[in-house]
C-alpha cells in the first residue's frame, strides 16, 4: 500500500484486497495487485498487512462482491489519477458528499414518509414506520423499500390472480340456515368474500398428528388423477419423508401433483425437504423465496403463505392449522409434541378449496391449473354448508378480520375461541367486549406456556382489555395447542390456518373455513369443552399481580403486537 497516498487511496487499496481475499479461486498475487493499484509493473506489498491475496478470484454464486469489488478499484484509480494537478476533482467532492448525502437521505425520508402515510391502513403500523424513517438517518428509508412495502399486488395483478379462479358453481344458490339469526352474518361475509356458500358437505376433525397424517397419506396412496399440496412448514423428517414418499409414488402412478411450500417454512429443518422433492421429480414451487443475499425479493420476507391444504383428485380435501412435521404426532413426540386440529372435508367446498392453491400456484409457478382432473363436478355428501375464506395483503386483505367481526356483532348466546396467539387489534377486542357485556359468554383458550414466548408476553398485557369486560380467558398446560377454532351459537365454526394476531389477519395469505351446522357445531364444542375441563381460568387479579419486571416486559413486548 502507498503509505503517502491520501487516506481514500489507502482505504480502497486496502477494500479491494479484503474483497479478494474472501473470493474462492487462487489468482496471481501480481495480477490482482496492478488491478487494485492502476500502476503498470507495480508489485505487491511484502509489509504486514495482515490480508492475503492469495485466495482472489471470484466466487460463482457472488456477483454482488464483484460489482462492489470493481467499484472500489475504479473509485481507487481515480483517486491515484486524481493526484495529478489537471484532475483534482475527487478532492472537490470529497468536501461536498456530505452535503449531497444529507440531501439525498432527507429526499428519501420524506418519499418513504408519503408513501407510508398514503399506503399504510393501520395507524399503529404508520407511526412505527414514521419513526423508524426520520430516527434512523439513511437506514430507516432503505429499511422501509426493503420491508415495509408491499409488491405482492403489482406482481399479483401481472399475473391476473387478483380475480379469484372460477371453481364450478352450480351450488351458488342461497342455502336455507337452521340458525335464522345467523343469515344476516352469512349474508356479510358473502359479500365480504364474493363466493358462494356451499351444500351437501361432509366435515370431520381430526385431532393432532395421530389421526391426521395416516388419512392424508391415505388420500394421496389412492389419489389417482391430481394432488395438490399446500402448506407452510414441510419439515425434513420422519414424517415429512412419509409424505415425499408417498408424493414420489403418486407421481409414478402418473397422478398429476404439484407441492408448494413457503420459502420461510422450509428453513425449519436442513437440509431443506425440498433437496428430497427434487431428487425424486416431485413437482413444486416455493412461495416468495428471499433473503438477505437477494435484497431485490427482501421487500417480500415479512409476507408468508401460512395456508394448509392437502386436496386429492378434486374431491376431497384437507386442511386447518397443522404442518407437516414429527411434532404433531403426541405419541412419538419427544418434547411432549403439539396439539393441533386438521379437518377432512367432502362435498362441493372442496372446490374452493382448490381454487386458492390453484390461485397460489399460478402466482408462485405461472401455471394455470383447470379442467375435470382438477375441478371434478362434485355431488353433494353431508348436510354442512361451509365456505371457504382466502385471506392476504393482495385483493383478500381484511377479509377474516371482517368475518370474525360480523361473527362476533351476530353472536347471541355463546363465543367459544380455541388460539395459540392472541393478539387482537382494538376492533376485535371491542367486538368481544360488546358481546361479552350483551350477555354472551364469550371463552377464550390459549396455551399457558407458549412456543413463542415474545408473543405470550405481548398476549399477556393485553388480557386485562377482555377480562375487565366479562370475557373469561382459559390457560391450557402443556402440549401446546396449536388449534384454530371458533365457535358461535353452537351453529357457526370457524377453522383453519389463521391465528388471532396482525400476522394471520394483516401479513400472512391465510385459508379458513366457516360452516354452518348444529350437528357438526356440536362436536367441535365437544373439543373446546375438554380443553376447558383441563385448563386454567385466569382472573383480572392474576394479570394484576404479575411483579412490575414482567408488567414492564409484557408492556414493551405489546408495542411490537402489528408485526407478531
Amino acid at each position: 500500500m502507498d503509505e503517502g497516498a491520501p487516506v481514500f487511496l489507502q482505504i480502497s487499496q486496502l477494500a479491494g484486497l479484503i474483497l479478494c481475499s474472501s473470493c474462492s479461486k487462487p489468482l496471481p498475487k501480481t495480477s490482482v495487485w496492478r488491478f487494485v493499484s492502476g500502476g503498470v509493473g507495480q508489485h505487491p506489498p511484502t509489509g504486514t498487512l495482515g490480508v492475503s491475496v492469495r485466495r482472489a478470484g471470484l466466487r460463482r454464486h457472488a456477483p454482488p462482491v464483484f460489482a462492489l469489488f470493481a467499484f472500489l478499484c475504479a473509485l481507487q484509480r481515480l483517486a491515484f489519477h486524481s493526484r495529478r494537478p489537471a484532475l483534482n476533482w475527487l478532492d472537490k467532492f470529497s468536501e461536498t458528499w456530505p452535503r449531497i448525502l444529507t440531501t439525498l437521505d432527507l429526499v428519501a425520508a420524506l418519499l418513504a414518509s408519503f408513501h407510508a402515510l398514503l399506503h399504510k391502513r393501520d395507524s399503529r403500523a404508520a407511526a412505527l414506520w414514521l419513526g423508524l424513517i426520520w430516527f434512523l438517518p439513511v437506514a430507516g428509508p432503505l429499511l422501509y423499500i426493503a420491508l415495509g412495502v408491499n409488491r405482492i399486488r403489482r406482481r399479483a395483478v401481472s399475473l391476473g390472480v387478483m380475480t379469484p379462479l372460477k371453481a364450478p358453481s352450480e351450488f351458488s344458490e342461497s342455502p336455507q340456515l337452521e340458525a335464522e339469526h345467523l343469515k344476516t352474518l352469512a349474508s356479510v361475509v358473502q359479500r365480504v368474500v364474493q363466493r358462494p356458500l356451499t351444500v351437501g358437505n361432509t366435515v370431520r376433525a381430526l385431532v393432532n398428528g395421530d389421526e391426521a397424517f395416516p388419512a392424508m397419506l391415505a388420500a394421496i396412496e389412492s389419489a389417482k388423477r391430481t394432488l395438490s399440496l399446500s402448506t407452510y412448514i414441510f419439515d425434513n423428517d420422519r414424517v415429512g419423508r412419509e409424505f415425499v414418499a408417498a408424493l414420489e409414488r403418486a407421481v409414478r402412478r402418473g397422478v398429476a401433483v404439484r407441492v408448494l411450500v413457503d420459502a420461510a417454512g422450509l428453513r425449519y429443518s436442513w437440509p431443506p425437504i425440498t433437496f428430497e422433492l427434487h431428487r425424486r421429480k416431485i413437482p413444486f414451487a416455493r412461495f416468495l423465496p428471499a433473503s438477505l443475499l437477494t435484497p431485490w425479493r427482501v421487500a417480500t420476507i415479512n409476507l408468508r403463505n401460512h395456508r394448509k391444504a392437502l386436496v386429492a383428485d378434486g374431491t376431497i380435501a384437507f386442511t386447518g392449522g397443522m404442518n407437516i412435521r414429527d411434532g404433531h404426532v403426541l405419541a412419538a413426540a419427544a418434547k411432549g409434541g403439539v396439539q393441533d386440529l386438521q379437518f377432512q372435508v367432502e362435498g362441493p367446498v372442496v372446490a374452493q378449496l382448490q381454487e386458492a392453491f390453484a390461485s397460489d400456484w399460478l402466482f408462485c409457478a405461472n401455471e394455470a391449473l383447470g379442467g375435470e382432473g382438477w375441478f371434478p363436478a362434485l355431488a353433494e355428501r353431508g348436510r354442512v354448508i361451509a365456505r371457504a375464506i382466502t385471506d392476504g395483503p393482495d385483493a383478500d386483505y381484511d377479509k377474516l378480520r371482517l368475518t370474525l367481526l360480523a361473527a362476533l356483532a351476530d353472536a347471541q348466546s355463546a363465543v367459544q375461541i380455541v388460539t395459540p396467539y392472541f393478539l387482537p387489534d382494538i376492533a376485535l377486542v371491542t367486538a368481544l367486549n360488546v358481546a361479552a357485556l350483551r350477555g354472551v359468554r364469550v371463552d377464550i383458550v390459549l396455551p399457558a406456556a407458549n412456543n413463542l414466548p415474545f408473543v405470550h408476553w405481548a398476549s399477556r398485557a393485553m388480557w386485562w382489555q377482555v377480562l375487565e369486560r366479562g370475557c373469561r380467558v382459559w390457560l391450557q398446560p402443556p402440549p401446546f395447542d396449536h388449534s384454530k377454532l371458533m365457535i358461535v351459537d353452537g351453529h357457526w365454526v370457524f377453522f383453519g390456518s389463521a391465528n388471532w394476531d396482525a400476522r394471520s389477519l394483516r401479513l400472512n395469505f391465510e385459508l379458513n373455513v366457516e360452516c354452518y351446522g348444529r350437528n357438526f357445531a356440536d362436536e367441535m364444542e365437544k373439543i373446546v369443552r375438554k380443553k376447558i375441563r383441563r385448563a386454567r381460568e385466569v382472573s383480572l387479579a392474576d394479570v394484576d399481580a404479575r411483579p412490575v419486571p414482567a408488567k414492564l416486559r409484557d408492556a414493551a413486548a405489546r408495542l411490537f403486537s402489528p408485526y407478531l
